[in-house]
């Protein structure tokens, strides 16, 4: 493991201990065979100076689910260190006495909820504490004789703690450990199952003393042959099947999920080994993984609604033969998932919680296998696992947040996404929790749409081709397809019928008419798998209403909408909703210049003003009010309508 501790970037931090202590934090951060997605801990001891001037011994501690990455001084909790110390010295505390008196010894209430290792971090006499879960030391202590290997390898510089579960049990076995110990014969403590704890009085020694016990770890599987693990190319791609495991596995946690599919060479060598069922039985790498992953993963081998039958129901076994009677089962659906011939499979209901849950998997795997070369894997026992999945703190840690967006978890495709009510619609369905991508002959949508949730992709929606390759590359990245808002369109210049122009006539039909048809017949394979299906068809008031001179733009919605009438009626019987909206005069648009704005209104003799609210009620219709009201369309509120046309127009005489 590569040391990252440069002195003149030390230096650039100044010599304040904080800075000190953020800079090697940020250092650990950056290393995911130390720490992934908010784990590992670190925590610095010195004196506070509170708002009256008192000076206090405080251990500044990673406040509950900071990322040492990016950590700041904000990330870290306040806590007098004087409490903290006459906490460890109890003989016995529930976690939720632990949480309420960490808490009074809070100096700093803006500081996040601090780290349940608060107190074992208080036990250990150094300024600087490093906690990490460093894949190879926890891969040696998960094997038969792992107390043993780390005893030979590491020698008396460690103390070697059995496993016990984190809080205020871990802390107190590490105080009882450590009444008589002259702390100046050992650098490091090893938690087994758990993790490697380094400390120092200075920020460089604590983190290098982290980075060599680490690599000694890491040469010593590279010595047995244990790093080469197993890699194969996955040749095969069944997207349905793909996109109807999603959908099985949405149905059981009830909750629409996002799956990530990965079928690197790693993934698809794992999924491919003889005994992976057996292996992969012998989960997690950590007992706090179990939170995120669940105590095994998916095996889909054969026929994948009986795999995840079976899932389901081992899954609710498991919590019959440890539960109490006040624990209740949580959600028997599984996280990530093994399929032999393609690779793993990660489900979240955020992109966060599927990203997390796929790189605990791999470094999973890999971990495993590891284990298995010099040894025997051999991970904690099932009441351990199940102690840790149901511990009422940890649990509690992953349901904070009881406001969920509702189309959370959806997978939203917007045509026509550049620009006007496409990116209005695009940036509500978004704001709502739904991962959105923008579909758009104009290049700029790349840039428009540029991040994990909202991404945009080049595409002629008048090029069925075109169409299948973005459609194809939606599911890979995210398993399924659920809301469809198919807006793209041209407005015809005016001509009349005797005047029209053939290839004016020919490109309203290929865009508003024909692009529409090919979307859906791409989409509805998929559509037919998604959660709660809908689309919403963007068509105009030239349909109920037209005028003269537009006769390309009027024919072409026409046909749109009732193409969208047929597909109601063709898809309803799959639980696909399929409406149609008919905007008015949105003029917050592209293609309404302030010039021509001013022409019109002047035509009609009206002030520009008045021109845009020139409806029933007075208002003016903008992209973000025809966005609010598809986003209202796809969601829960219209579940149970289709085949509907609504009018967006603030009222319009000739519509009524």
């Amino acid at each position: 493991m590569k040391d990252l501790w440069q002195a003149k970037k030390s230096a650039s931090w100044g010599q304040d201990p904080m800075q000190q202590r953020i800079y090697t934090s940020r250092l650990i951060g950056q290393e995911s065979d130390l720490v992934l997605h908010g784990g590992g801990n670190t925590s610095l001891k010195t004196d506070f100076c509170d708002s009256l001037g008192d000076s206090h011994e405080v251990l500044y501690i990673k406040g509950s689910g900071q990322d040492l990455k990016i950590i700041n001084a904000k990330g870290f909790s306040v806590l007098r260190l004087s409490t903290l110390r006459k906490i460890a010295a109890q003989k016995h505390l529930e976690d939720l006495e632990l949480i309420r008196l960490q808490q009074a010894a809070m100096l700093y209430y803006p500081a996040p909820t601090p780290s349940l290792e608060a107190v074992l971090h208080a036990i250990i006499p150094y300024a600087y504490v490093d906690h990490t879960h460093a894949d190879a030391v926890v891969t040696i202590t998960n094997t038969i004789n792992g107390k043993n290997l780390i005893r030979n390898l590491f020698g008396p510089d460690v103390l070697i703690i059995p496993y016990v579960q984190a809080g205020f049990k871990l802390a107190r076995a590490v105080f009882s450990r450590t009444l008589e110990l002259n702390w100046q014969k050992i650098k490091a403590i090893i938690l087994m199952n758990h993790g490697l704890i380094t400390f120092a009085d200075d920020a460089k020694t604590s983190y290098q003393n982290m980075i060599e016990l680490a690599s000694l770890a890491e040469n010593y599987l590279q010595e047995k042959g244990a790093l080469k693990i197993a890699k194969k190319n996955c040749d095969k791609e069944d997207l349905i099947t793909l996109a109807g495991i999603r959908k099985q596995v949405s149905k059981i946690r009830c909750a629409p999920v996002l799956l990530k599919w990965d079928n690197s060479p790693m993934a698809c060598g794992f999924a491919g080994l003889s005994n992976v069922e057996h292996l992969a039985g012998l989960c997690p790498l950590t007992p706090d993984h179990v939170i995120r992953t669940k105590p095994a993963p998916l095996i889909i081998k054969g026929d994948a609604a009986k795999a995840l039958a079976d899932f389901k129901r081992s899954y609710e076994e498991y919590f019959k033969r440890h539960a109490d009677s006040k624990q209740i089962m949580l959600d028997p659906a599984p996280r990530w998932g093994i399929w032999p011939g393609h690779g793993l499979l990660a489900f979240g209901t955020t992109l966060q919680e599927r990203n997390i849950i796929s790189d605990i998997s791999r470094h999973t795997i890999r971990a495993i296998q590891w284990g298995e070369k010099i040894d025997k894997w051999q991970a904690l026992e099932k009441e351990h696992i199940f102690a840790m999945e149901y511990w009422s703190l940890q649990q509690a840690k992953l349901s904070q947040d009881k406001n969920v967006p509702i189309l959370q978890g959806k997978i939203a495709l917007v045509s026509g996404a550049a620009g006007g009510i496409g990116l209005a619609c695009a940036k509500a369905l978004n704001a709502q929790g739904a991962v959105v991508i923008g579909l758009d002959l104009n290049p700029e949508i790349s840039r428009i749409f540029n991040q994990p949730d909202f991404i945009g992709q080049i595409c002629d929606v008048t090029d069925f081709e075109s169409i299948s390759r973005a459609v194809k590359k939606i599911i890979k990245n995210f398993g399924g397809l659920d809301i469809i808002i198919s807006n793209a369109g041209v407005f015809s210049a005016s001509q009349t019928i005797a005047e029209m122009d053939e290839k004016i006539w020919q490109k309203s039909l290929a865009v508003n008419l024909t692009s529409h048809q090919l979307l859906l017949k791409a989409c509805v394979p998929y559509l037919k798998l998604g959660i709660d299906p809908a689309v919403v068809f963007i068509a105009s008031k030239n349909v109920p209403a037209p005028g003269p001179g537009a006769a390309a733009y009027s024919a072409a919605k026409a046909g749109q909408t009732q193409l969208g009438r047929i597909a109601a009626m063709e898809l309803g019987p799959f639980g696909i909703r399929v409406n149609i909206i008919h905007p008015n005069a949105v003029y917050d648009t592209a293609l309404w210049t302030p010039e021509i704005l001013a022409e019109r209104a002047a035509h009609y003799g009206l002030s520009v003003k008045e021109y845009k609210t020139n409806n029933i009620l007075k208002t003016e219709v903008r992209s973000k009010d025809v966005a609010a009201l598809i986003t209202a369309m796809v969601g829960p509120a219209f579940a149970k309508t289709t085949g509907a046309q609504i009018p967006i127009d603030g009222g319009n005489d000739r519509v009524i």
